[in-house]
């Protein structure tokens, strides 16, 4: 039966992976989230994989051959408990694709009005009040640049650093 499967690839290869599961007609997604960076003092708008290393995958083990998968150029090993591979629920993916469409709606309808962001420090507890990650608490880290900061919280059981928006967080 088809399910989504979480694969583990090579470090910044999720989009080569992505491509060569593509020439094997295997469904992937890999969920982005849009990141300001200065290039040559000038800024710039990139789209990068909101979980570095990994790609989820949509095929059946019964057809598909999990060794044609593991030998395809970009992954490293399809993500499971121990030898046995776990399915990602249907509603987790749809979830993300979700609130990555609404992260690109509101990106693209952005208004020009400037908006104060609110102050943190070092340690205060915040939660995310938009984007990919609504809803988690995570601890304020450091500022990054003049709009972003750095923002630790727990995921797939590792606590992750993430660039933010400011104003995508509020103190608790």
């Amino acid at each position: 039966m088809k399910a989504w499967y979480l694969i583990y690839c090579k470090s910044r290869g999720e989009a080569r992976a992505q491509q060569n599961l593509a020439l094997q007609q295997i469904e992937t997604y890999l969920p982005t989230y849009p990141e300001e960076k200065k290039v040559k003092g000038q800024s710039v708008v990139k789209r990068v994989s909101l979980f570095p290393s990994y790609l989820f995958a949509y095929f059946d083990p019964l057809i598909t051959s999990v060794s044609k998968i593991h030998n395809t150029r970009g992954v490293v090993r399809i993500v499971g408990c121990k030898e046995v591979m776990t399915a990602i629920d249907d509603s987790v993916i749809h979830a993300i694709k979700m609130r990555e469409h609404k992260m690109l709606s509101l990106e693209s309808s952005e208004n020009s009005e400037k908006i104060v962001e609110p102050q943190f420090s070092t340690g205060d507890k915040v939660r995310f009040t938009e984007g990919p990650f609504v809803e988690l608490e995570g601890i304020f880290g450091e500022q990054n640049g003049e709009k972003r900061c750095f923002v630790l919280f727990e995921l797939m059981g590792k606590q992750q650093k993430v660039v933010v928006e400011r104003s995508a967080l509020k103190l608790i």
